[in-house]
């Protein structure tokens, strides 16, 4: 096969495109220029997609003997990430920018040009494995829990599981650095990127108060009495307890965590800790790695990345035939579920498919 090999300039892209190399695939490595003011060294490890991050994918396809290009897709990932970030944060929902990037770059404008120019697939470094099953191929976490990335995979569609190769899925991260080593890259211990990449101070709050402005507004408790004042309800999520800046103890004295913020009023609502915990999540933007479920069915549900998967029931409801909604009922009721976050389904250790979070509630228990 024809494949591109999407280079970050990390130890992990590194290693899959050696591994899809030594498969005997024609292999072309390509690095994704995100940004357009890319910042000539690394500032934290926080941060990629520099032009240090370029030059280390570079030499590692040196090393290797394949040809390397730089994609431009800097205006592609601030309207459809950076952008959509700050939009979804506006309308008071807490958005997962990497699966946002999963989707809409990394497996629709790579994936995509890649097709247009006769290639087969992509190859990424992401730690997820790909089985072949009785109904094509399937996405399944990796063997490495620490590592795992199926989560923020699970945006992907059966057509692009089809033409996506996840190589580093069987392998711990300490043996992916041991092979680097051995490989000879020097990325063998290059520190990781993590968090939100575009944010590099990792000062998220900061970010959004820049891009969207503050603008004052009240802090009330869940039964309207007024413990505060914040500077934009976009710098708060659901579970938040530190940062609030409460100028009124409560009347009972327990702590208090963000329960709701309202843009539209610009309210941050704050209550106790018992009124975090939800068992029903609805969601939209259906996404399935392979057929859609029918029925109501068990599967397992993620809501963060490397977070706890819960017992579900699961109900995906139709119009006109097509998956619009699906309805989650959890097992257990879990605390911080906002708006904007997605769930991800499980059966086993297989993705299903993914949903983003629209509301949440709980279910009347006997």
């Amino acid at each position: 096969m024809r494949v591109v090999a999407a280079m970050s300039g990390g130890v992990d892209s590194a290693v899959a495109a050696a591994r899809m190399l030594d498969a005997g695939h024609e292999v072309v490595g390509v690095h994704l220029a995100l940004s357009q003011s890319a910042s000539t060294l690394r500032e934290s490890a926080r941060g990629c997609c520099t032009i240090e991050d370029a030059g280390d994918a570079r030499r590692v396809a040196d090393r290797l003997g394949i040809p390397f290009y730089v994609w431009d897709m800097a205006q592609r990932f601030r309207e459809d990430v950076v952008e959509d970030f700050a939009a979804e944060y506006a309308a008071g929902r807490t958005p997962n920018p990497c699966l946002r990037c999963n989707e809409k770059i990394k497996f629709a404008a790579l994936l995509d040009k890649a097709l247009a120019l006769g290639f087969d697939a992509v190859a990424t470094g992401h730690y997820a494995q790909i089985v072949e099953g009785d109904g094509g191929r399937e996405l399944h976490r990796a063997v490495d829990d620490a590592k795992d990335q199926s989560y923020v995979l699970g945006v992907l569609d059966a057509d692009q599981l089809s033409r996506s190769f996840f190589p580093l899925g069987d392998t711990t991260k300490p043996q992916i650095r041991e092979e680097a080593r051995l490989r000879g890259f020097s990325v063998a211990k290059k520190p990781d990127s993590h968090d939100i990449c575009f944010i590099a101070d990792g000062d998220t709050r900061g970010w959004l108060a820049g891009r969207l402005g503050e603008r004052t507004g009240p802090i009330v408790d869940a039964d309207g009495e007024v413990l505060g004042e914040h500077e934009g309800a976009h710098g708060y999520t659901v579970g938040q307890r530190r940062g609030l800046g409460l100028k009124v103890p409560a009347a009972d004295g327990r702590p208090r965590y963000v329960v709701s913020t309202d843009t539209r009023s610009n309210t941050v609502v704050v209550g106790p800790e018992e009124l975090l915990g939800v068992d029903l999540v609805h969601g939209d933007h259906l996404r399935w790695c392979g057929p859609a479920p029918t029925g109501e069915v068990g599967l397992g549900a993620q809501i963060r990345a490397h977070g706890q998967e819960y017992p579900a029931r699961v109900q995906v409801l139709e119009r006109d035939g097509i998956p619009e909604t699906v309805t989650v009922r959890l097992a257990e009721r879990i605390r911080g579920v906002a708006p904007g976050q997605s769930v991800v389904l499980y059966d086993g250790t297989r993705v299903v498919g993914s949903a983003t979070i629209s509301g949440s509630g709980r279910q009347e228990r006997r």
